[in-house]
């Protein structure tokens, strides 16, 4: 990675790790804030991954990890009152990089998205629906709540990503680093039990 895509990546980590951004408004953001034009070459998501870790260690380690395991609890919550749906862990959360200031995304898988939502109104809980598309163009629907994370003493966003199953399995495929872009249920506490030992 060049120099300038360094430091772009490590202006990306700050805005995340201090603002909650999600990558892509975070990568616009550090091109302003650093003066440089809107096509400048930019980080990849894994190289500005790689810049938010060191940072969070380095700014956050008395904190981030206990951030990280509230968060992981709740989302085990929501995906055992959801595991009618082969609910999947994806985002900050999965990946580890999650604070106080992160949401947890859960991938729903069912034949008919219309379900999630009558189990949310037999829950008794309100929710709004955004539309969202794939990397095909193709559109879901994302349900987003807040729930209450007691251990940080705040609300969170959940957001339910409904999709079909055709597109779970490419996000449990390992990326080059190992990594998957989500998890289940089993493996969402074996991460648990793994820092509890830790």
């Amino acid at each position: 990675m060049d120099e300038l895509k360094a430091e772009i990546a490590q202006v990306c980590a700050r805005l995340i790790a201090q603002e909650g951004l999600a990558y892509g408004p975070a990568k616009q953001r550090a091109l302003r804030e650093m003066g440089l034009p809107g096509r400048s070459a930019l980080p990849s998501n894994d190289q500005i991954e790689d810049a938010l870790v060191e940072y969070l260690a380095l700014f956050y380690g008395d904190s981030q990890p206990a951030e990280l395991r509230a968060l992981r609890e709740l989302a085990l919550v929501w995906m055992r009152r959801l595991d009618a749906f082969s609910p999947q862990l994806g985002g900050a959360v999965w990946r580890g990089t999650a604070t106080r200031l992160s949401d947890i995304h859960l991938q729903l898988y069912v034949d008919d998205p219309k379900l999630v939502e009558l189990a949310l109104i037999d829950q008794g809980l309100r929710y709004e629906v955004q539309i969202a598309r794939d990397a095909q163009g193709r559109p879901y629907d994302v349900l987003s709540i807040q729930v209450l994370c007691a251990p940080l003493q705040e609300y969170v966003g959940l957001h339910l990503s409904v999709r079909d199953y055709r597109g779970q399995h490419g996000s449990l495929v390992p990326d080059a680093r190992g990594r998957t872009a989500q998890g289940g249920l089993a493996a969402l506490q074996k991460l648990l039990e793994m820092e509890s030992h830790e």
